[in-house]
């Protein structure tokens, strides 16, 4: 870790030029290196100027120190460019983040087939649709979504991919430790478990704007290729999709009604540069050959989400409103008094056969859940199944009304056993 700090205290620096720092880089070779270099040391790698070698005048590494130590204690993980896990796609931008930020488990982007997928946070319920759909096929079809976790289409797309019980990465464009919008806070919890949160941002650092089109670059960078669903004509979505063709990434972007305003900017790059789509397999084809024991090909419509798993509500909804609306489930329990009944008899009965219908997986997840408010981990734990397969589970039992999700990912059953 000793060697990290200085990681750390190169990429902060302020007001110094991308081109700067990889000329510094390229000639000094690591920044404990810069740290320590006089003035005219500097000036001999070239593209610096007067007022950038300022900025490297500023020696404090105090701050730095205890970033390491915030990330140790909330199991944050930092990777600098030059660790052999850093992703060779992104390092091969023009202007890689030096350090990421990561909690979670990142898996190794250069094996997957990751695409990103944006658009707009004031998506039409067509748009959160295609957006859950595309995430889903993607994910089951052998693809790995890259998202913003913004709300809107970035936040559907992700949500998608978790119920394929697939795994996410979602790219912030704030501190690591800040879930924004707060209100996404069991989504990013979710995906953290399944995959990673990555941010080029610290643990405390204020946020700021400019820091959500930064981070674009960071999604089209981890990308094989990027999908576009509803980008108005001046959007964050379009500055993801600029990025992608300066990356030399494939590009793609579902059609909207033309006449609709939150469709004009990706209708324009179909008609440009975009190849138009409508499932995940036609993404996907595009990647047969170059990985062919990653993609899985179609059968009879084998991708699509199943109809229990897709719903129309809006994906913002409160967990209140989901749980007490006309589409909940109320589930007939048994009594507990012990009476020699007809009907207590007939409400055991239909308690099983209820029951007897789930996949073997739910059950299993119903039969550890042994009291309430129990926390995933321990239902992970005691039911023997991976991460994200319980995750995927827990979700389609809820959308059911078997069970019902708290605060801190704790989840109860909504019936007696």
């Amino acid at each position: 870790m000793s060697a990290t700090k200085y990681w750390l205290w190169f990429s902060g620096i302020k007001g110094v030029r991308s081109k700067a720092r990889e000329a510094l880089l390229t000639h000094f070779e690591h920044p404990e290196k810069i740290y320590f270099a006089a003035d005219a040391e500097l000036s001999k790698a070239g593209e610096i100027s007067k007022a950038e070698l300022e900025q490297f005048h500023i020696k404090e590494l105090g701050k730095y120190d205890r970033i390491i130590d915030i990330c140790h204690q909330q199991n944050i993980d930092i990777m600098t460019i030059q660790d052999a896990g850093y992703p060779v796609r992104l390092k091969n931008i023009s202007d890689p983040p030096y350090v990421l930020y990561i909690k979670g488990r990142l898996p190794i982007m250069d094996e997957e087939v990751p695409i990103g997928i944006v658009g707009t946070r004031k998506a039409t319920p067509y748009g959160k649709k295609m957006a859950l759909n595309l995430g889903f096929e993607i994910t089951k079809g052998g693809g790995y979504v890259v998202s913003g976790l913004a709300a809107g289409i970035d936040s559907a797309a992700a949500e998608g991919a978790l119920r394929a019980g697939g795994g996410c990465v979602g790219v912030l464009g704030t501190a690591i430790d800040v879930v924004y919008p707060r209100y996404n806070e069991k989504l990013f919890e979710d995906v953290q478990a399944v995959g990673a949160l990555v941010s080029e941002y610290a643990p405390g650092t204020e946020g700021s704007p400019k820091y959500f089109p930064m981070r674009n670059r960071i999604i089209s960078g981890l990308s094989v290729g990027v999908l576009v669903i509803e980008a108005p004509q001046k959007s964050g979505a379009l500055i993801t999709a600029a990025r992608a063709l300066e990356q030399g990434r494939d590009l793609f972007a579902v059609p909207g009604n033309v006449d609709a305003f939150n469709c004009v900017g990706s209708n324009e790059l179909i008609k440009e540069c975009a190849k138009a789509v409508t499932s995940g397999a036609d993404i996907l084809v595009e990647y047969e050959g170059l990985y062919p024991n990653k993609i899985k090909k179609p059968r009879a419509g084998k991708l699509a989400m199943p109809k229990e798993m897709a719903r129309e509500k809006d994906l913002e909804e409160s967990d209140s409103n989901r749980e007490t609306g006309h589409d909940f489930l109320k589930l007939r329990v048994p009594s507990s008094k012990k009476v020699i009944d007809k009907q207590e008899n007939e409400g055991y009965i239909d308690l099983e056969d209820q029951l007897k219908d789930l996949p073997v997986d739910q059950l299993k997840i119903i039969s550890v859940m042994n009291k309430p408010s129990m926390h995933v981990d321990d239902i992970i734990d005691l039911c023997a199944l991976p991460a994200a397969t319980v995750l995927s589970e827990l979700t389609l039992l809820e959308l059911s009304g078997y069970v019902s999700q708290e605060k801190g990912k704790r989840f109860s059953l909504n019936i007696k056993k």
